[in-house]
């Protein structure tokens, strides 16, 4: 048979909008992906009637008009608001970091007290220019906050000392003085009603899909005219600068003979001793009133060879061996490299979405 206009290298987000948008321009598309399932880490699967989110939570959340008229036009998302509790030591405290987190901690129920609480921490430390994670979450919450509600679970996800970590992590966490619990800051925000396959499904509507399939095993110049990578980047060029580091993570799902867990869809345990970083309930995504539930603990872990590599570290030395992969990839002509394996990058989802948008937008 001719050859596929594309081959595309993972099911997931990146990888579905193209091969969603290159259909609709009358290309051909295989899409192949290694594991037995579309919808990347998004995917989902049904038990005892509840949704579960097999690799963690995801809450999809855009200011972007285009990203959020797309995936609108798929599915219909049910206005579930993220609003997560951390547990230290016993405690329960409301996140993002806001007017009732500032209570719990120190009974304060004036922004003002509370801006002057953390203005007199802040100044005490004396901190400049941050440096590293420890510097920026100091200057920016003071020390009360951040040994309570940072520096555990950060420790515990990332898998080295807050000092080691760049600051630019902790500045993905909203800081608010009024009382919102909304972590996302943003003004589009759900879930897809039916869960993230059906917004999957109708993405790879036209495209052939081939899964178990390891692109490694496949010819790609005889089987499409262009290649459209969303693994591991260092992995397509064979390591040949050296791996890029990753973090893992492990996933622990019990199902309960209760109707509710922990009364709250994400519970993060902020306490270093604790060996999980959150605990997931998955019915209360969609406001679920099944009579049993379903919770998932995840923990995260090294990131070895073999395993599935879940988020890229991106430090000063990882961010160098990258620059030289890239390198490499800017001079293909026929592979367009993308997600968060493919760019080395920590996306969001809609991120993600308007990167393959713009990326299909050049093929035209």
């Amino acid at each position: 048979m001719d050859k596929y206009d594309y081959l595309i290298v993972g099911a997931g987000l990146f990888g579905s909008v193209f091969a969603h948008e290159m259909t609709q321009r009358g290309k051909s598309c295989l899409v192949i992906d290694k594991r037995p399932h579309i919808g990347g880490n998004c995917y989902c699967r049904k038990q005892s009637g509840i949704i579960v989110h097999e690799y963690g939570p995801h809450i999809f959340h855009t200011d972007d008009e285009r990203v959020w008229g797309y995936v609108n036009q798929f599915v219909e998302f049910n206005g579930f608001v993220n609003s997560p509790i951390a547990v230290y030591q016993g405690k329960a405290y409301n996140l993002p970091f806001n007017m009732n987190t500032f209570c719990q901690l120190w009974g304060h129920i004036s922004p003002t007290d509370a801006k002057e609480k953390i203005r007199l921490q802040v100044e005490k430390l004396g901190i400049g220019e941050p440096c590293n994670l420890e510097e920026q979450a100091l200057s920016m919450v003071g020390p009360d906050v951040y040994e309570r509600l940072v520096k555990g679970y950060t420790e515990k996800q990332w898998g080295r000392p807050c000092r080691e970590l760049p600051p630019s992590i902790i500045r993905r966490l909203p800081l608010r003085f009024t009382f919102d619990n909304n972590y996302f800051n943003s003004r589009y925000q759900g879930v897809p009603i039916g869960g993230y396959n059906v917004l999957f499904e109708a993405l790879l509507k036209g495209s052939r899909i081939a899964l178990g399939i390891d692109f490694f095993h496949v010819d790609a110049d005889r089987t499409a005219r262009r290649t459209v990578f969303t693994g591991p980047i260092d992995a397509f060029y064979g390591y040949q600068f050296g791996r890029l580091e990753y973090r893992g993570l492990r996933f622990e799902t019990e199902e309960f003979q209760s109707d509710n867990y922990q009364g709250n869809a994400v519970v993060n345990y902020t306490n270093a001793v604790v060996p999980f970083t959150r605990i997931i309930e998955h019915k209360h995504f969609e406001f679920g009133r099944q009579p049993t539930t379903v919770i998932t603990r995840e923990y995260p872990e090294a990131w070895k060879p073999g395993s599935e590599p879940y988020y890229p570290v991106n430090d000063e030395a990882n961010n160098a061996l990258y620059s030289k992969y890239e390198a490499l990839a800017q001079k293909e002509e026929n592979v367009i490299f993308g997600g968060r394996l493919g760019s080395y990058r920590y996306y969001d989802m809609d991120q993600v979405i308007a990167a393959a948008l713009d990326a299909a937008e050049r093929e035209v």
